[in-house]
């Protein structure tokens, strides 16, 4: 009987319904120890298995919390069966994790997605129930794969359950319930069922503060000992009156006990061939079995509490433990079990220990276990004799900081290893760690001159610390770096043609940086992963927007095909920002929101914000002023650019001439970032604005720039542009007439409308009214394409203007993609293609059911019934 549980019972069943109908869900329970979480966790097992659940359970245990994967591996084990169902790269993950295979890749988080298409499989034979029960103790792997799953579940049939300590278990995003303490009745009625007579009860209700552990425990101890007494705190007591247990026992009992305390995984065997080597064996464990404290299979052994390992392991003194470990690391067939135990068994620098560490530390970075692999290093690091060795072993503890996400983490350790050694070879090795958190932390320029500074210590380095100085220095603004890196490649004979290319940029040289870029393109196109990443970001650079779309299209699919989730948000960022350059707002909302999506579930919280650049465009395109400036407000410094260009153009739409320009004159300061191809179409606003102020003076030497940047480039959009504003000062037609033939060969349907809208007001004003109205037309009809209000309005006064009392370019039906959301499109598009429901989940790291449930929901919004009829309809 639970008393006093009413309210999380009915949250708990209400959770395990939802997955029988088909509607995944997750719950995490809080609270201090003793409250009932994992009462709670029992019962909503017990009645999961009553109605047919399937039940995976995991326990974290204290001594496993830096052992890389260790609670997953438990979660697994019974299902490893199933691997073989998954997509390749995930299946490979997760025998990785088990131990059968080394990974393909080294994406943090695609265990984490393997999880969740595991246990959306296993959810196809029925409901499923996932129990993880003090989470505060599992390792940081497997808490990070377990999260991310449970963030993504949606109609899986699938119901998580996390029970956790108020500290040790972060879980943003999840339900949260808190069990509260048993209020007098409840606890009267506890006590009443231990059979605790009424005259000791108040005494033990105040002491135990309402805490279920404390009454039973304190409780029990009255009955047996009316006269016992109990420290102050709850906590305390509850320990205190474990160890006053233990210490009643045996002391070869009591040394079977700390071995399973030191154990923690409950491996009865592993623990018997140890303890034997200090005279301990299966039968010094019946009298703590008798007493109620373990409960004892033929191959497990589980303390009925947690409080009441660490109690016999804290109980005991240093050197028991010591010896404990010891017995524990010359007993382990697993390399990472004796891993685990060694650090703790060894006083003193020993380089032996160390090196198993080490290759500890390897296996799990390789299986992108990197909080766990950091640790290792960390240990390793202590108990190195070579003070050279140590720093190296410090640095890579940093690495793999870093690579786990916790930036604060790795810049302590890398400052903690300069500390300890001023040579140029270990500052070297240390430099890109301390590199990248700089820039992570907004100081970009100093991580650029932080990579430079290195490279000229130590020239050796080779040239992808300069490509990142190279990189660092032009999102900082930071011009000399840029050009002392391009110096430094080509001294090297590493000359690389997108270093270069920025490097003249940085110049306003145009004509030589920008064909740099074009051969940085060409090169990449079919060359390494790193190859063609340096090709998408000089095609963008370049405002070669087929290059692009085409390079940033093909990132998405290679991160999708060999489940590089951790990268995917930027590659769909990229995507994103060429789509809504291309007319393709909604596509462009569909990666967005799925990268958004993604960032949130792997912690990759500036992204989110930074991603929030191309729905301002899009709002500022349609006009939609408050949630133009509600996204831009949110976006951090690096996406200045993107943010000040949408705010002006809104300001250019209402007429607002004199903001825009203001704010396009300040943003368009010194720095690499204004050469940007993004950077250079906003002088397009810049001198609209001016002209519409009669202040053309102002738009002439940013119109220069961009002429020349155009002709360098010789991109069909980018010089149709340049000839509309010279149209604007200068007033002639055959620079409007270029322009429009210019749109014609480009993909910017916004820009080819603003020039239309331009023109036709020229031509009315110069009385060719019949002309005016024909490509006025045109531009209404590509404004209400991009519901473009502010310019569609534009454009229907000019109309009306020039005689033509037209309200719309044509008489359009509403366009039925329009009331699909944003994942619904995507799944829709690829269903139509002809992918099947596995084939979608695994490309957009969904589940299957997942991926028919918005079928089901997109059927009836498109008027079709089956996927035979989705592929007739025109999706574009």
């Amino acid at each position: 009987m639970l008393y006093g549980r009413s309210t999380e019972l009915a949250a708990l069943d209400e959770l395990t319904a939802g997955a029988r109908e088909g509607r995944s869900g997750a719950l995490v329970l809080r609270g201090e120890a003793g409250i009932g979480k994992t009462a709670l966790l029992d019962r909503t097992a017990q009645s999961a298995s009553a109605s047919g659940m399937r039940v995976l359970r995991v326990t974290g245990v204290e001594p496993e919390a830096d052992l890389a994967f260790g609670g997953l591996v438990q979660l697994l084990w019974p299902v490893q069966d199933r691997l073989d169902g998954l997509p390749e790269p995930q299946a490979d993950a997760l025998r990785a994790v088990l131990g059968a295979t080394r990974p393909p890749t080294r994406d943090r988080f695609l265990t984490g997605l393997a999880v969740l298409t595991l246990l959306a499989d296993l959810a196809e034979q029925g409901p499923l129930l996932c129990l993880v029960d003090d989470a505060q103790w599992l390792d940081q792997a497997t808490s990070d794969a377990l999260l991310f799953a449970a963030r993504r579940l949606a109609a899986e049939q699938v119901a998580m359950v996390f029970a956790t300590r108020d500290e040790g278990f972060a879980a943003p995003g999840l339900t949260e319930l808190r069990p509260s303490r048993l209020d007098t009745g409840d606890a009267v009625s506890l006590l009443a069922d231990l059979g605790l007579p009424p005259a000791l009860r108040d005494q033990v209700i105040a002491e135990s503060a309402g805490n279920p552990l404390a009454l039973i425990e304190f409780g029990a101890a009255r009955r047996d000992d009316p006269g016992s007494f109990t420290p102050v705190t709850v906590a305390d007591r509850v320990l205190s009156s474990y160890r006053t247990q233990i210490a009643a026992l045996p002391e070869k009992t009591r040394l079977a006990l700390l071995f399973a305390a030191a154990e923690g995984r409950g491996d009865l065997p592993l623990q018997m061939k140890a303890a034997r080597t200090l005279g301990v064996g299966l039968e010094d464990l019946e009298d703590a079995e008798r007493a109620g404290l373990i409960q004892v299979t033929e191959s497990t052994v589980v303390f009925r509490h947690p409080l009441i390992g660490t109690a016999a392991y804290q109980g005991a003194v240093l050197a028991r433990r010591i010896a404990v470990h010891q017995a524990l690391a010359d007993a382990a067939d697993d390399p990472d079990c004796r891993a685990r135990h060694l650090p703790l068994a060894t006083t003193s620098p020993d380089d032996e220990v160390a090196s198993e560490l080490v290759a500890a530390a390897e296996r799990a970075a390789d299986r992108s276990a990197y909080a766990a692999a950091s640790l290792l290093h960390q240990q390793a690091a202590r108990l190195t004799p070579d003070r050279r060795a140590q720093v190296r072993r410090l640095t890579d503890a940093a690495t793999c900081a870093l690579n786990a996400g916790h930036a604060g983490q790795a810049r302590d350790l890398a400052e903690q290893a300069e500390r300890s050694s001023p040579e140029p070879e270990d500052l070297a090795r240390l430099a890109p760690v301390r590199a990248a958190v700089m820039f992570e932390s907004g100081e970009r320029r100093e991580a650029a001159r932080l990579l430079l500074r290195t490279h000229a210590a130590g020239p050796g380095l080779g040239p992808a610390i300069l490509r990142t100085g190279a990189t660092y220095g032009w999102f900082a603004g930071d011009a000399d770096s840029v050009r002392e890196a391009a110096e430094r490649l080509a001294s090297l004979g590493e000359a690389d043609p997108m270093v270069e290319g920025m490097a003249h940029l940085v110049d306003d040289d145009y004509a030589r940086g920008l064909p740099l870029l074009e051969r940085a393109v060409a090169a990449g196109q079919d060359g390494s992963d790193a190859a063609r990443t340096r090709a998408l970001h000089s095609a963008i650079l370049l405002g070669d927007d087929a290059a692009a779309m085409e390079l940033a299209a093909a990132e998405v699919a290679r991160c999708r095909a060999q489940g590089l989730i951790g990268a995917l948000p930027q590659a769909l960022h990229l995507l994103a920002e060429r789509q809504v350059l291309a007319g393709a707002h909604r596509d462009a909302e569909a990666s967005v929101a799925e990268a958004v999506e993604i960032a949130r579930d792997t912690g990759l919280r500036e992204r989110v914000a930074w991603l929030g650049g191309v729905p301002a465009r899009i709002a500022a395109i349609e006009g939609d002023e408050r949630r133009c400036r509600d996204l831009v407000r949110d976006v951090p410094d690096v996406g200045r650019v993107a943010g000040e260009s949408a705010l002006s153009l809104l300001e250019l739409a209402r007429g607002d001439y004199e903001a825009a320009l203001g704010r396009l004159e300040t943003a368009a300061g010194p720095g690499p970032q204004r050469h940007m191809a993004m950077a250079m179409a906003t002088v397009a606003d810049q001198v609209e604005a001016a002209v519409r102020l009669g202040q053309s003076g102002r738009a002439e030497r940013p119109m220069r720039a961009f002429e020349a940047w155009a002709r360098a480039g010789r991109q069909p959009w980018a010089l149709a542009v340049a000839h509309r504003c010279r149209a604007l000062v200068d007033g002639r037609e055959e620079d409007y007439r270029e322009a429009v033939r210019l749109h014609g060969q480009g993909r910017r349907p916004f820009e080819r409308a603003r020039t239309a809208l331009l023109y036709g007001e020229w031509l009315r004003r110069a009385r060719r009214r019949s002309e005016a109205r024909d490509t006025l037309r045109s531009a209404l009809e590509d404004f209400e394409g991009l519901r473009a209000v502010p310019w569609a309005e534009r454009a229907r006064a000019e109309l009306r203007a020039a005689g033509d009392a037209t309200t719309s370019a044509k008489a359009t039906a509403e366009n039925v993609l329009d009331r699909l959301t944003p994942q619904e499109l995507q799944v829709v598009r690829l269903a139509a293609d002809g992918n099947s429901s596995r084939e979608i989940a695994a490309q957009l790291f969904l589940s299957r059911r997942t991926v028919e449930h918005h079928l089901y929901k997109a059927y009836p919004k498109l008027g079709v019934g089956s996927r035979r009829e989705l592929a007739r309809l025109n999706l574009v």
